[in-house]
């Protein structure tokens, strides 16, 4: 999908950016947490592609609230009754008189008091990893004390900008370089630090309990099992206090509503708002994928001590996240010592693995790699299954300062300047079949 075009709406003085994209007969209005940015939304690819399935089955509104992203900056501290009137200015915007509605942590305050209020325009409520409110009370445990959130915001005003605020709240995102440095954008271009914890410091103060019982429109109150944002009591009592609404508890630990399995969440959506459950087979694309390892890693570290080891691996990191964007390969996940990665080209994918072992030759970090191309499981835009798994026994199979390449990479790098040594056939554990691999220079 290209990108859908950033417009504006006028709520009240203020500027509200949103996006309408998608199709179906139903309206979906994405009420976003915390700080957001309709247009560096899409520089995340699992977000994407989260907007993108969503977009699959509803005409999707997606916008910024007041004072963050691409809306009007300088709107004051917003209270949560201007935010609540945000939903209603895009709608209006776009001609729509009943939609439903998907909101993501902070932004489910403001489309619970919505929902309280504008009855006839809301036909369905969705509210994932909600809290009624931040600080904890006698009737309230389940919140936080005023010093852990005063150390929260210290903390807050200190990192903003690093991405590590957003990134924490992903799990299983951990150790994607990428997506960290997309976190610390995100930030930067949607808030400044004391915006950041003034919006934190509002959040604190809302209580949103008594509306609660008023909330007429079918309701889901979703969670993440794991979530250490959100206290499976505290959903419980909120999915109790709205009358016709359901407590639905998905697998995985992110706060993140697009990050982690995805999937689930997206069909809880639309099998509520529309009626059917998307199909569940998995979409799929043909990858590159790159494995590093370094070579005698073991010995080195008992060698070196943990702290020296931990200091050559951060670097290692580093240039390996470089050369990466470099040749435009996307990270999977590390590997302790060593890389899992994507490319949509061969040729790509292996002069990354001859430029990653170059750059860490002087840190006497003697890498070997495999590469292989074929058909990848995408789970929320996140590679898998039988050929990423021959990657790894690729690499596992080559030399220090070799990059092991399959027959299908170097068939179809023809072209492309590079040799390939063959290296004759292998079997790869697990892995049916003979496998003939090429050793890979470049030309």
């Amino acid at each position: 999908m290209r990108n859908p075009k950033t417009r504006y709406a006028k709520s009240g003085d203020v500027n509200i950016a949103y996006q309408a994209f998608g199709e179906g007969p139903r309206t979906l209005v994405v009420a976003p947490a915390w700080v957001t940015h309709v247009d560096l939304a899409w520089d995340d690819p699992a977000q994407a592609r989260f907007l993108e399935r969503l977009g699959g089955f509803a005409r999707v509104i997606l916008f910024d609230k007041r004072g963050t992203g691409a809306s009007d900056r300088h709107t004051g501290t917003p209270c949560l009754q201007d935010r609540m009137d945000d939903i209603r200015t895009v709608m209006d915007a776009n001609g729509i008189e009943r939609a439903a509605i998907f909101a993501c942590c902070d932004g489910g305050t403001m489309a619970a008091m919505f929902a309280a209020a504008h009855p006839d325009r809301v036909s369905h409520l969705m509210l994932f990893g909600l809290f009624a409110r931040k600080l904890r009370a006698p009737d309230y445990p389940w919140g936080v004390t005023p010093e852990e959130r005063q150390s929260y915001f210290s903390a807050l005003a200190r990192n903003w900008g690093e991405g590590v605020d957003l990134f924490s709240m992903a799990p299983s995102r951990k150790g994607d370089a990428a997506f960290l440095e997309w976190c610390g954008k995100l930030e930067r271009i949607a808030a400044s630090p004391g915006l950041a914890v003034e919006l934190a410091q509002l959040n604190t103060e809302i209580d949103i309990r008594d509306l609660l019982p008023a909330i007429k429109a079918p309701t889901l109150v979703i969670r993440r099992r794991d979530d250490p944002e959100v206290h499976p009591e505290e959903s419980a009592f909120i999915a109790r206090a709205i009358p016709n609404a359901r407590l639905v508890t998905l697998d995985g630990a992110d706060h993140l509503h697009w990050t982690g399995d995805a999937g689930d969440l997206i069909a809880e959506v639309q099998g509520f708002i529309t009626g059917v459950r998307p199909q569940e087979a998995a979409d799929s694309a043909l990858l590159t994928i790159l494995c590093t390892d370094i070579v005698g890693s073991t010995e080195r570290a008992a060698e070196l001590g943990d702290r020296r080891w931990r200091a050559l691996i951060e670097r290692h990191d580093d240039i390996v996240a470089s050369e990466l964007r470099r040749f435009m390969g996307r990270k999977i996940n590390g590997t302790g010592d060593g890389v899992l990665a994507a490319f949509d080209s061969p040729a790509r994918s292996v002069r990354a693995g001859l430029a990653i072992q170059e750059a860490l030759a002087p840190l006497d970090l003697p890498v070997r790699a495999g590469v292989h191309t074929g058909e990848c499981e995408l789970r929320s835009g996140v590679p898998s299954g039988i050929a990423v798994h021959i990657g790894a026994r690729v690499a596992g199979l080559a030399q220090g300062g070799e990059v092991l390449a399959s027959r299908t990479v170097r068939d179809l790098a023809v072209g492309s300047g590079l040799n390939f040594s063959d290296r004759g056939e292998h079997q790869l554990k697990g892995v049916p079949g003979e496998w003939r691999l090429y050793a890979a220079a470049e030309g």
